[in-house]
């Protein structure tokens, strides 16, 4: 089921799955007007426990965990149930956003092969936890990626305390429908109003890099020192130009 509030199209994730997190960053820079040296993307460190599958894209799904509590089981033992109905009510592609309040510490793994395998089952496709998890070998063979903080062994305590709600995952707050892409460089958070540019933006600059400083770069065969420099001013130049006609604003050169 597809939601009509979305804006950009599955076939439209797909391609923006087929880049970088760092050229979608590129692509984002020039439509939005936040700052884009603070805005939108992750100020501490992740770690992606699956690089060799690539990027992952979708729309952000919360809960909120504390494992190390054991009165959240107590308090509300439904809590799983709802919230994987809460999972299944949502569209996919989905990527789920999960803040652990044990932070600094680590005490438990939301995450493992039977939770994992559910969600992949509910449309989600990875998650970023700023957390553990655990059965990394048997996540990535569910085909269910993973940006954390780093492994643990056990579960302890891990219930859901609430869940569709705000959520601070390594320094950067998500919303529930915020797109989300993300790999081993980090993580970029979208939200609905700058989403629809964002596909051609990362398109073009993407296309303008090929274009214009990459080949002034790499070729070098043959050449002086000063032809070489003056091949490269001449393709910043030209960068710059094309980013200014096309955006109206000033490019990374």
């Amino acid at each position: 089921m597809s939601d009509p509030a979305r804006i950009l199209s599955h076939s439209d994730l797909l391609q923006l799955k087929r880049w970088n997190t760092p050229t979608i960053y590129n692509g984002w820079e020039q439509i939005t007007k936040r700052d884009s040296g603070a805005e939108a993307f992750n100020l501490e460190e992740t770690r992606d426990f699956m690089p060799q599958m690539g990027p992952m894209v979708g729309y952000a799904v919360t809960v909120v965990i504390e494992p190390a509590n054991a009165g959240h089981r107590a308090a509300n033992p439904g809590a799983g149930s709802e919230y994987r109905r809460y999972m299944a009510s949502v569209p996919g592609p989905k990527i789920v956003i999960v803040q652990d309040l044990d932070k600094p510490l680590v005490v438990g793994s939301f995450w493992g092969e039977v939770n994992s395998n559910i969600h992949r089952a509910l449309g989600c496709v990875g998650t970023i936890i700023d957390g553990a998890i655990r059965d990394v070998d048997e996540m990535t063979n569910a085909g269910f990626k993973a940006l954390a903080r780093r492994l643990c062994v056990g579960h302890a305590h891990v219930h859901p305390v609430r869940w569709n709600c705000e959520v601070e995952v390594f320094g950067r707050v998500i919303r529930p429908g915020d797109l989300i892409h993300a790999d081993k460089h980090g993580f970029i958070v979208i939200p609905p109003e700058e989403q629809a540019g964002l596909l051609d933006a990362a398109r073009f600059m993407d296309a303008n890099e090929c274009a214009t400083v990459i080949p002034a770069a790499r070729d070098s065969s043959g050449r002086t020192s000063a032809e070489l420099l003056s091949g490269i001013e001449s393709a910043v130049t030209k960068f710059s130009a094309n980013v200014q006609a096309k955006f109206k604003r000033g490019g990374e050169w």
